[in-house]
């Protein structure tokens, strides 16, 4: 959980400072080449954040095996992308497509995450382990009870595909003018109204995520957390429904391999968009 808790904020930090820049004018938001670099490297450089706060939840919730959870927050994201995007690469370069992307690039890639990325997760997390433990604002019973029958309108399995739609509708606007600029090759430049559209997201998810909770412990449901996680990552499974729409009403793709290319791509987003909404 903290893992993909860390995650999430990691990359929601260092898309909020790519807008900044771009709103500042120290990107270019036509050249998608540009910002893309400006997203790779703030990742890289701000894996020190996600080290220390990812040990601070950790042992907020008395996990033992640190090293596994720094292990994992330093590969967890980087590695699942990284093996997704050279599987997929290797089949582009068999069919001579002119996207696939050369393997200087991709060690590139693997040097930033290994050298730089890596190390600077584990300083973040020495750190955090050494800083005090978050305190509990109220006492809890040693002894778990047992979880109550939960009402229909609680039940996990029906809050987390409910709970999903509110952020996903608060983006789906914007979401439209997205997807045509990545796959239509149209020119997005609204920065400003894209970080504001993105507080709107991150206010809906935190809001929608205290309410269902609180009607969880209303319930008595104390194992509540990884379900507070859950309810609000849904809108990932929304996007990617959303993705297909897109693709067959919108785009006209000739032959398999291009329709694999642009699945492959939207899931890798719609995994992302569905960790920072649960985080």
């Amino acid at each position: 959980l903290s893992v993909l808790v860390v995650t999430g904020c990691h990359v929601g930090l260092c898309f909020t400072i790519t807008l900044l820049a771009a709103m500042a004018k120290l990107l270019n938001p036509v050249q998608k080449g540009h910002t893309l670099t400006a997203m790779i490297v703030l990742y890289v450089f701000c894996g020190s954040i996600a080290g220390y706060v990812s040990s601070r939840i950790y042992k907020f919730t008395d996990g033992k095996a640190w090293k596994l959870n720094i292990f994992m927050t330093a590969i967890g994201l980087p590695g699942c992308i990284v093996a997704l995007f050279t599987v997929l690469n290797v089949f582009m370069s068999v069919v001579g497509a002119a996207t696939a992307v050369s393997i200087l690039t991709i060690l590139f890639l693997f040097f930033l995450w290994v050298c730089v990325s890596a190390p600077l997760v584990m300083v973040g997390a020495f750190f955090g382990l050494k800083a005090d433990k978050v305190e509990c604002p109220v006492k809890t019973n040693q002894i778990a009870r047992v979880v109550p029958a939960l009402p229909v309108y609680v039940d996990p399995k029906f809050t987390v595909m409910a709970g999903g739609l509110l952020p996903f509708g608060s983006v789906c606007i914007e979401l439209a003018f997205i997807m045509s600029a990545l796959w239509l090759h149209q020119i997005y430049y609204v920065m400003g109204f894209l970080l504001a559209v993105l507080l709107i997201l991150t206010a809906t998810c935190a809001q929608v995520s205290i309410v269902l909770t609180y009607l969880q412990l209303c319930c008595e449901n104390h194992r509540w957390w990884w379900w507070s996680f859950w309810n609000c990552a849904s809108a990932g499974l929304y996007l990617f429904a959303y993705s297909i729409w897109f693709l067959a009403s919108r785009l006209e793709m000739v032959g398999f391999l291009p329709v694999i290319v642009y699945l492959s791509y939207m899931g890798m987003i719609s995994i992302i968009f569905g960790i920072f909404c649960g985080s």
